[in-house]
């Protein structure tokens, strides 16, 4: 057990039973560092984050890569969520070394707190380009000890850079027409006509986008491009495996370009965002399923995420108990322990339930994969009825799973 078990944030107190000696952020892990003249490993993540629990289990639980960063390094863990001022000022210098940024963050250090090189998930054997994580950190301890007058120019030019951009005020001309204009133009460019959303994968749902096009669409109804652009991702998104088909609400972002296998932890800013695009749309477009989107993502916060003390939870982990997705994907077997034969044909054929799946292991990430009157043409029935019932059924047994965190 390491310095992290006494801690508020449920983040670090995960990682207090790592072999590794882990500092919270402060004063006496940078004053250990210059004591000892070494420099600083520091490790930015959020309790759901799912490739912070991959590196975890892979480096910071192993104890040959645990020995090598306590012999060369002072190692610092921090929560984003808990000091979001720490994460946006070393994501800034990540974006500048290493050109992208993400969770887990990988930043090293001078003992005064300078970074010099920063990366995000690194996997314990080389593997897609990137190094081992043992092999990087005996490289950049030996670079620390062997070349320090590169460490410390690297350092400096970072600083200088984050300083600059530190110092930078926004443009005080007021925003015009044509500035919206272009912005627009902008979107329409990056949008993708076939599945919505802009540009490629991973796709992260695009709220703020959503909700200029939106405002756009009420303000000009004689424009059609920006509210065409709006309903296909709204709709892409809800039927998408990125949304909760049983329970509502949204995961963070799917790894396709499709919105159909998402990363399964899901956030409440997302959703606070999310509920108020859905229901913006439904007044914008008339649209009640927007509406029903919305809906059902406020009674998900309330029924799983709303604490006894009257606030809501941040997060809902991205791996269950069982594994990644365990809670919320489905085999054909198992939802025939839940509904009898006509509900399940019609849920196996609403939800894309196959054989052989679209996930690990031959689960199925649960998404609409065929219309209603698709569902009933096949089964004959009161497809939206079943399809509901199903739904209800099939929520009441997740609810008996081992939950997320």
């Amino acid at each position: 057990v390491n310095r992290l078990r006494d801690e508020a944030s449920l983040y670090l107190r995960q990682h207090a039973d790592n072999p590794v000696d882990w500092y919270p952020w402060g004063d006496e892990a940078l004053a250990r560092a210059s004591d000892d003249d070494r420099p600083v490993l520091l490790s930015i993540g959020y309790s759901a984050c799912h490739w912070c629990h991959v590196m975890a289990h892979e480096s910071f639980e192993d104890p040959d890569t645990a020995a090598v960063m306590n012999a060369r390094f002072v190692n610092v863990k921090v929560d984003r969520e808990e000091r979001p001022d720490v994460d946006a000022l070393y994501m800034q210098a990540t974006l500048a070394l290493h050109g992208h940024g993400g969770w887990p963050m990988t930043v090293f250090m001078t003992p005064d707190g300078r970074p010099f090189f920063a990366g995000t998930y690194f996997p314990p054997e080389p593997r897609g380009g990137l190094p081992g994580f043992r092999e990087l950190l005996r490289a950049v301890a030996d670079a620390y000890g062997e070349r320090r007058d590169d460490i410390e120019a690297q350092a400096d030019e970072v600083t200088r850079r984050l300083r600059a951009a530190a110092d930078r005020r926004a443009d005080a001309t007021p925003i015009t027409p044509d500035v919206v204009g272009e912005a627009l133009m902008g979107l329409a460019r990056l949008h993708d006509p076939a599945n919505g959303g802009f540009g490629g994968a991973p796709k992260f749902p695009p709220s703020m986008a959503l909700d200029l096009l939106l405002r756009r669409a009420r303000a000009h109804p004689g424009e059609r491009a920006a509210s065409e652009i709006a309903e296909l991702t709204l709709a892409r998104m809800a039927a998408g495996g990125i949304h909760d088909q049983l329970g509502g609400g949204f995961h963070r972002y799917s790894v396709d370009a499709i919105w159909l296998v998402p990363h399964f932890e899901k956030m409440l800013y997302d959703s606070a965002l999310l509920i108020r695009v859905y229901a913006l749309a439904a007044r914008v477009t008339g649209n009640p399923a927007h509406a029903e989107v919305a809906e059902r993502a406020v009674a998900y916060l309330e029924r799983e995420m709303l604490l006894p003390g009257g606030g809501f939870a941040a997060a809902q982990d991205a791996d269950s108990p069982g594994g990644e997705g365990a809670y919320f994907v489905w085999t054909p077997e198992q939802m025939a322990e839940v509904l009898d034969d006509a509900h399940l044909a019609a849920a196996r054929l609403r939800f894309g339930v196959t054989d052989t799946g679209n996930f690990e292991g031959g689960a199925t990430v649960l998404h609409l994969a065929m219309p209603l009157d698709g569902v009933a043409g096949r089964t004959g029935g009161d497809a939206a009825s079943l399809v509901e019932a199903a739904r209800v059924g099939l929520l009441a047994a997740r609810g008996r799973r081992p939950a997320p965190a």
